[in-house]
């Protein structure tokens, strides 16, 4: 899966099967706070959204970048997660 960063609107993006998955985000200098995961209901049950939060918590790590992780989903990803902890914004 290749996730894409639409920075005109503050999302990130991914296409499976003709549909698109999205990850919201907002900007603050170092941070970005990870708002809204929204997957398709035909790609749903796929493990769509868990590969696309790691793909995105990994640009963010290489970015030198914080996180704020607002989404449920992705706040409970992290905890799953532990190695991710280290770049979520104090």
């Amino acid at each position: 899966m290749r996730v894409i960063d639409n920075k005109e609107t503050n999302r990130f993006e991914a296409e499976e099967d003709g549909h698109k998955a999205i990850i919201e985000y907002s900007v603050q200098p170092g941070i970005l706070s990870l708002n809204h995961t929204e997957v398709p209901k035909e790609l749903a049950g796929q493990g769509i959204a868990s590969e696309m939060t790691e793909k995105v918590l990994l640009q963010i790590e290489l970015r030198g970048l914080k996180v704020i992780p607002v989404c449920p989903f992705i706040k409970k990803y992290i905890d799953k997660h532990p190695e991710w902890k280290s770049i979520i914004a104090k």
